[in-house]
């Protein structure tokens, strides 16, 4: 199986403790994810996030509706936390979202490692684009809640080894 990777970075004009609590609360992918997913947290309130909690989702990409279930399998607050993954539309998902204290600012990156059906041809043709078009819209209403930069695209690249079944769970 063929991973791709994306990473992001951007500066907010907010402190570390509000930036983490904000994305602490699932319900906030909601507002940050495009409008054109129809995205939906589907798991009943109250969330409290921690390593091996659960969560599904309902979305849409390209008119096909999707349901979507991810694990936390890392959580460092107020640093970082990992979401992956474990049924929807890719063959494999994994989130790394990072915070750094900057000041009074916070920095925040993202790397996701993932896969997809049809490998290199479909990521090339459809999914990198969208993945792009998800952080970017994400980064913009980032910006407009705390203030701060755009985000940046770092990398989306191919890597050039594969995953063993085994260490994706498939």
């Amino acid at each position: 199986m063929r991973v791709f990777r994306l990473a992001t970075e951007q500066h907010l004009t907010a402190p570390l403790a509000e930036i983490f609590t904000f994305f602490s609360d699932a319900f906030n992918l909601e507002r940050i994810t495009p409008p054109w997913i129809r995205f939906q947290v589907l798991t009943a309130a109250p969330i409290e996030m921690r390593v091996g909690l659960e969560i599904d989702y309902r979305l849409r990409l390209h008119g096909l509706p999707l349901r979507w279930r991810s694990a936390i399998t890392r959580w460092e607050p107020p640093h970082s936390f990992t979401d992956e993954q474990l049924h929807g539309p890719y063959r494999l998902w994994q989130h790394e979202h990072l915070f750094t204290a900057d000041g009074d600012a916070t920095l925040i990156r993202d790397r996701v490692r993932y896969a997809v059906p049809g490998g290199v041809l479909i990521n090339r043709l459809v999914v990198e684009r969208d993945v792009r078009r998800i952080f970017t819209h994400r980064g913009e209403v980032l910006r407009e809640i705390f203030g701060g930069e755009r985000m940046h695209v770092i990398t989306t690249r191919e890597t050039a080894t594969t995953v063993r079944k085994e260490e994706t769970g498939a």
